[in-house]
Order: C-alpha cells, then sequence, then structure tokens
C-alpha cells in the first residue's frame, strides 16, 4: 500500500510565496526594505522546516505554522504569508486529518478557524464588512479536514481489508491443525477419564468382592451408564455444538465434574469461583478433569483439592493430591500413555495462560495454571477520557489567546453597523451545511433535503446582508456542499429492480406468494419507504441550485427575461452536478468491486479451510467406529451380561485402542485430493474460521431439526450457510435452524449483503433444485426454506 511522496509539498509552498511575494512587487519595481526580508526569511525559514516534518508532530506542525504566519502578518506587507498562511495552514490540517483521530481533527480544525476569527476581530474590531474572506477561509479548512479524513479513512480500510485476508489465509493453514488438536484433546479427555473411571471401580470390586460383594453389582451399573456416556460424548465430538448456548454454566460444570469423582471414591475438597464463558472457563475444565483423572489413575484415594479462584489480573486453577494411600492398589497406573502433561499445558496456553506441576512437599503432586483474568483484553484505554479533555482545554486556550490585548498588533477604527452582515449569515449556512454533512450516512433523506432547503436559502442571505460582491458566488458556495454529498457516494442505489425490503420469495410472480411445501408466510410489517436513486438524487440538485441561480441572479437585477437567465442556470448547474454525480458513481462502483473482490477471496479462503479441517475431522470420526467405539461397545456388552472382569478387560482394551488413535492422530494428515464436502456437522468450523477472520458468528439448532436429514438437504444447508456468512460485512451475524412441517428453515440476521443480486443468484441456485424458497427482509435478514422429502429423514447420519 504506497503513499503519495509528498515531501517537496512545503518547498513548493515556499517557491510559491516567494512568487507571489516578494517576486510579484519586485516585477512591479517595488523593492522590499531589508527588515520587510529579514522577517520574510524569519517567519518562513521555520515553517517551512515545520512543515516538512509535520507527520511527525502534525497538531505541533499545525500550531507553530498558524501562529509563526500570524504573528508574521502584522509586521509584513500584505500578501507576504498569503500562501504559507492558507496552503501552509491547509497542509498542516490535512496531516492532523490523516494521522490522528476524527475527535482531534475536528478540534484543530474548529479551534483554527474560531482562533482566526477572533484574531481578526482582535485587530479590525467588529465592522459591517462581508466576512467572505473569513467564510472562504473555514470552507478551505473545512474541505481540508475532509480530504485528510477520507485519505485516513480509505488508507484504514485498505490496510483493514488486506489485515483481514492476510488473517483469513492464516486460519486457512490453522484450522485444520487446529481441529487436529482438538480432537486429539478430547479424545485423550473422554475416552481417558470415563474408561479410567471403569478401571478404577472394577478393580476395587474385584479387590473387594469376598467382603463387598454389592460392590460388583454397582461396578456393572457404573461401567454400562459410562459406556452410554463415552458413545454419546464422541459422537458429540464428531459433530460438535455449532454454539455453547445450551452447555450450563461454568461453575456447574466443575462441580459436576467433581461429584462424579466423588462418587468413584475419590475425596475431593472444592473452592470455586463463577467464572464467564470463554476460552478460559474451558481450560479450567479440562485442567481440572485431566488432573483428576491422574489423581484416580496413580494416587487413588488421595486427599485432593481443586482451586478456582477468578480475580482482576488472573485466574489460578490449582489441584493438589496427597501422598497415594499406603497399600491401596492404583489399578489404572499402567494406562497412561504420556500426553496429559503435553495437553494440559497446550490448554493453558491456548487461553492465555501456563502451567507448572510437580510433587509437594508431604509426596503428592499439584498441578497450578495461570490464566487470564477478568480485566484481561480491557479496550479502554485509561485516562483516554482525561487526554480528550486534555486536547479541548488546551484548545480552548489557544483560541481565547488572541483576546489578550497585550497581542493586538494593531488596531483599525471602523464604524459599526446595526445590520447583520452577509458573512455573518453566509458563515451560519456553512456551519449548518458542515453540520448537515456529517448526518449524511446516518439519515440520507433528511440530509439531502436539508442541504437542498440551504442551498435556496444563501441568496436571501445575501439579499438580506446587503452583499454586493459577485452575484453567483454565494449560490456556487451553496453548491459546494451538494457536491461533496454527491462525490462522497452516500448510501444510495445506482437505481435497478432490487430493494433490501422485498419480502417476495425468490420465483414467485410480483403480487403472488410462493406455494407449495417452501412457502414462506410473512407477517405484516409496516410499509418501508423506498430507498433514494441516484437519478432521483442527480434531478433534484440540478433543480434546486438552478432555482438557486435564478433567484440570486433576478435579485440582484437584470435586463434579461426570466426563462432566459434560468435557462443560463441550468446550462451552468447540469454539467457541475452531472460531474460530481460522477465522481460519486465512479467511487462507489471501485468500492463495490473491491469489496466484491475480497468477499471473494475471503469466501474462497473460509471455503477451503472448512473443507481441510473438516476431512482431518472425518479421518479422525472414521478410526473412531472401528476402534474406541467398538471396544466400549463391547464393554456395555460384557458389563450388562454380569462379567465384571470381562469388563474391565474390554476397558483396557478401549484405552489401548485410543492411544493407538491418537498416535495415528498425530503422525498422520489427510490427503487434499480426497476431502468430503461439509454438511451441517461443519457448521461450528465455518462459525471458528468467521471469528477468526474478525466477524462474530453466532449460530442456534432448535430441537425440532431432526439427528438424519437427506444428503441433498445436508449439503445444500451447509452451502447455503457458507454463502451468506462470507458475503462480506463486519457487524455480528446469527444463523438459526429450524424445522417443522416438513421443512427445513434457515434464517440468517445481520446479512444485509446477502440480498444483493448476484448473492439472491448464488443462494436460488442452492434452493431450486429442492423445490424451496428464499426470501429476503427486512434489510438484514435472509430465510431458506427447504423440504424435508419424505421417507429420507433417515437416509444419512449428519
Amino acid at each position: 500500500m504506497k503513499r503519495i511522496d509528498d515531501r517537496p509539498a512545503p518547498v513548493l509552498l515556499l517557491c510559491a510565496q516567494a512568487v507571489v511575494w516578494p517576486g510579484a512587487a519586485l516585477v512591479r519595481g517595488e523593492v522590499p526594505s531589508a527588515y520587510a526580508l529579514l522577517v520574510a526569511v524569519l517567519v518562513a525559514g521555520p515553517v517551512t522546516a515545520v512543515l516538512a516534518l509535520r507527520r511527525s508532530r502534525p497538531v505541533t506542525a499545525l500550531v507553530v505554522v498558524a501562529v509563526g504566519c500570524a504573528l508574521g502578518a502584522g509586521p509584513l506587507p500584505v500578501g507576504a504569508t498569503a500562501v504559507l498562511g492558507t496552503a501552509g495552514v491547509a497542509l498542516a490540517l490535512w496531516t492532523v486529518a490523516t494521522e490522528r483521530d476524527a475527535f482531534t481533527t475536528v478540534v484543530c480544525g474548529v479551534s483554527l478557524a474560531v482562533w482566526q476569527l477572533l484574531y481578526g476581530l482582535t485587530l479590525h474590531r467588529l465592522s459591517d464588512r462581508d466576512g467572505l474572506d473569513l467564510v472562504l477561509t473555514a470552507l478551505l479548512y473545512a474541505a481540508a479536514c475532509g480530504a485528510g479524513m477520507l485519505a485516513r479513512r480509505s488508507r484504514s480500510a485498505r490496510r483493514a481489508s488486506d489485515d483481514l485476508l492476510r488473517r483469513a489465509e492464516s486460519e486457512r493453514r490453522r484450522l485444520p491443525a487446529v481441529e487436529r488438536r482438538r480432537m486429539e484433546r478430547e479424545l485423550h479427555d473422554v475416552s481417558a477419564h470415563h474408561l479410567t473411571a471403569v478401571v478404577v471401580t472394577a478393580g476395587a470390586a474385584l479387590g473387594l468382592r469376598d467382603r463387598r460383594p454389592e460392590l460388583a453389582d454397582e461396578a456393572l451399573r457404573f461401567a454400562v451408564d459410562t459406556g452410554h456416556e463415552v458413545t454419546r460424548a464422541l459422537g458429540t465430538l464428531r459433530a460438535p455444538a455449532p454454539s455453547d448456548s445450551g452447555l450450563p454454566a461454568p461453575e456447574e460444570r466443575l462441580l459436576g465434574l467433581v461429584d462424579g469423582f466423588r462418587r468413584i471414591g475419590q475425596p475431593v475438597d472444592c473452592a470455586i469461583d463463577p467464572l464467564p464463558e470463554g476460552a478460559v472457563a474451558d481450560a479450567a475444565y479440562g485442567i481440572v478433569r485431566e488432573a483428576l483423572t491422574n489423581v484416580a489413575r496413580y494416587a487413588p484415594g488421595a486427599a485432593t483439592t481443586v482451586r478456582c479462584r477468578y480475580g482482576d489480573d488472573r485466574t489460578d486453577v490449582v489441584v493438589t493430591s496427597g501422598a497415594p494411600l499406603p497399600g491401596a492398589p492404583a489399578h489404572a497406573a499402567d494406562l497412561g500413555g504420556g500426553r496429559g502433561q503435553g495437553i494440559l499445558r497446550s490448554r493453558a496456553r491456548e487461553a492465555g495462560g501456563t502451567l507448572t506441576t510437580g510433587p509437594t512437599e508431604d509426596g503428592g503432586w499439584e498441578v497450578r495454571a495461570v490464566l487470564p483474568g477478568r480485566m484481561a483484553g480491557a479496550g479502554d484505554r485509561p485516562g483516554a477520557r482525561g487526554y480528550r479533555a486534555a486536547q479541548v482545554t488546551a484548545a480552548a486556550g489557544l483560541v481565547l489567546q488572541p483576546l489578550l490585548p497585550v497581542l493586538a498588533i494593531r488596531a483599525e477604527e471602523t464604524p459599526t453597523g446595526s445590520d447583520v452582515s452577509a458573512g455573518v449569515l453566509f458563515a451560519l449556512l456553512a456551519a449548518a451545511q458542515a453540520v448537515t454533512l456529517l448526518w449524511l450516512r446516518r439519515a440520507p433523506r433528511v440530509a439531502y433535503g436539508a442541504l437542498g432547503v440551504l442551498a435556496l436559502l444563501w441568496p436571501a442571505a445575501a439579499a438580506t446582508g446587503g452583499y454586493t460582491g459577485p452575484v453567483l458566488l454565494p449560490p456556487a458556495l451553496g453548491a459546494l456542499a451538494t457536491c461533496v454529498a454527491l462525490a462522497s457516494g452516500g448510501p444510495v442505489r445506482a437505481g435497478g429492480g432490487w430493494s433490501r425490503s422485498s419480502p417476495r420469495p425468490l420465483g414467485a410472480p410480483d403480487g403472488q406468494p410462493a406455494q407449495g411445501r417452501g412457502e414462506l408466510r410473512e407477517r405484516p410489517r409496516r410499509r418501508r419507504s423506498r430507498p433514494l436513486t441516484r437519478p432521483v438524487l442527480l434531478a433534484g440538485a440540478i433543480t434546486v441550485h438552478t432555482a438557486a441561480v435564478t433567484t440570486a441572479v433576478l435579485d440582484r437585477g437584470t435586463g434579461a427575461p426570466a426563462w432566459a437567465v434560468a435557462t443560463a442556470a441550468l446550462a451552468g448547474t447540469a454539467p457541475v452536478m452531472c460531474a460530481a454525480h460522477r465522481v460519486g458513481t465512479l467511487r462507489a462502483r471501485r468500492a463495490q468491486a473491491t469489496r466484491a473482490e475480497r468477499d471473494g477471496r475471503l469466501g474462497a479462503l473460509t471455503g477451503e479451510a472448512v473443507r481441510d479441517a473438516w476431512a482431518e475431522r472425518r479421518r479422525i470420526a472414521d478410526g473412531l467406529e472401528t476402534t474406541v467405539l467398538a471396544r466400549t461397545a463391547g464393554m456395555v456388552a460384557e458389563a450388562e451380561a454380569g462379567r465384571l472382569e470381562a469388563t474391565a478387560e474390554r476397558a483396557r482394551e478401549a484405552l489401548a485402542a485410543m492411544r493407538a488413535l491418537l498416535d495415528a492422530v498425530r503422525d498422520g494428515e489427510a490427503g487434499p485430493a480426497l476431502r468430503p464436502q461439509p454438511t451441517l456437522q461443519a457448521l461450528d468450523l465455518l462459525a471458528r474460521q468467521c471469528r477468526a477472520a474478525g466477524r462474530e458468528v453466532e449460530i442456534r439448532l432448535t430441537g425440532r431439526v431432526p439427528g438424519r436429514l437427506p444428503a441433498a438437504v445436508d449439503l445444500a444447508a451447509y452451502h447455503a450457510a457458507e454463502t451468506v456468512l462470507t458475503t462480506g460485512g463486519e457487524q455480528p451475524a446469527t444463523l438459526e435452524l429450524d424445522a417443522s412441517d416438513g421443512t427445513l428453515t434457515l434464517t440468517a440476521t445481520g446479512v444485509p449483503s446477502a440480498a444483493h443480486p448476484a448473492v439472491r443468484e448464488r443462494l436460488a441456485a442452492r434452493v431450486a433444485a429442492l423445490d424451496g424458497a428464499l426470501t429476503t427482509g427486512p434489510a438484514d435478514t435472509v430465510r431458506l426454506l427447504l423440504p424435508l422429502a419424505p421417507g429420507d429423514g433417515e437416509e444419512r447420519e449428519r
């Protein structure tokens, strides 16, 4: 991203100033005095040097340039600081707008304009002058601020777009590895925790069956329940929920985990603070689960404490176990795979913390994790409000400086009048137009209407204030704001056949709702006003400003007929407005093409990342079917048959199969040539990739969505979700899936770009083959209705 080289600008301004003065004076034969030349050099030299270094300290440079030119204007002839005092100050103000935030820019621009007004009042006192010089200077400052803020915004948008694509590319490469590590960690945690508990309880029951035979029945029931839980948990591992909305609170999950270990005879004391949802809570749960599993495996019956303290700066998670009890058999001591410590550290590291483990003084073991606390990632900078207050205070001090009598270099006694001058009225109109432009994006209809009314007030202000200058200057100043609005490419559409608020299903004729299985019955909504179109806006601007020019000329008086004046005004106004309209259209098209290119690349990267991660998930899920799940089913069968020793043996075999699968997960990678197509089971991967690219996405599945969907519906629903979530936009989005009356409904909100014709065509291609329906409306909502064919609900497991 290249920046225009403007380093020669201060030297060019100095040369231009030398041409205006003393160059013009020398051409007229007037030789400036040595004193004037010395003062000019003392003013122009530091001002030029400061302008050359303005990017490092833009606000300081602006103050030095403005004050230097103002002090030099007193002893020097008229025009000696004209270029540096106008273009030089505008250049410094433009640099402030490009290098600093909007608040600082507005404070500097307003302070400079007010300071110059008070400086003129101090020198010349109040007068009836038209004040056009002040208005034109203020417009120059406003233009410099606007151009600088636009340049900064464009540069920031380009930088943000490049960062977004770079982050998406990085996440595309990371997502398969992240998914592989997630499945490895979850597979280890689920299998090791549950199956180790079965081995421990079965071993204890076998050792005490002569004295306490009832423990055998309890161990068998526990093995059956745990086997079903392992099957359910591994099924969730293959298709995790895309959101955590259905999970209990982190504190409840931790307390339930502790209760589970207490039920298998492990004495655990706990003190757990409430934790917020997120990475810290997930890491704390995984660390506590792994630590307690290791205690049950290597030191069964040892007293254990769990402490989870959530503070402002840090979250401490500590699991401490006592020394192994003498004579207590460790039935699962030989089942460890050596991965637990690495998984513990990876959990803490991914949450932004650290983890240490080691023996205690009494022969026990301690696991201590330090995770981020309540204030981690706080976005508000301390002292930001005080910094703003300091800026306003400094600006007020500078603005009021010209009112000090000692700084009045010279004064002119001029008569005062009782009427309001045209310059004051022009200044008020210019300020009103500037404020209106600030509201252009928030309320375009009101803003354009206000600009039209203000444009018609410029000729009236000239007549009321007794303006005697060029007759076309007031309407031209009024047209300037309208041209800026048209050229900025405001939030209007270029005209065409689409509307973001249209609720009609795709494929239904006008005035007729779509019938059949995919019909969507919209609730009555308040009628929305049509958005402004550029042709209508251009015609209105030409009409208003033609009327303003005609009124100004007729008020001044002319011998030409009114129709001739109106025709000439139209001939002069129309090309100017058309040129501004053309600039706005080109800017809008270029911005749209840039967004489309970015969205296309972002969508391609997201799709590639999800497909690679989905291939990893399917590869591991296929291994689960033939290893851990098969042996877990055998363990349940043995437990139901009442064979306790065989049950313990099947649990050991399942743990061994889990270790073998983990080795295969770590060593193998999915081949890129045979990647399966993602389905709705990959929605969590899609949401994770969107969040990594900077967009918050929430996915909700209601309880009515069947566990099995037809293959065509499953694939079409996923691709539709991918389309609406990767078509641009940074605002949070929500995707909800529901099923009723044989129809799967996919509703996406927070996706205004999904109503664009190109996106609608892509979505239509997904639903057309299934005889579905597509609707858009309100402005940021899109709905897809996909019919579920009768009898296909059992076709394929999601």
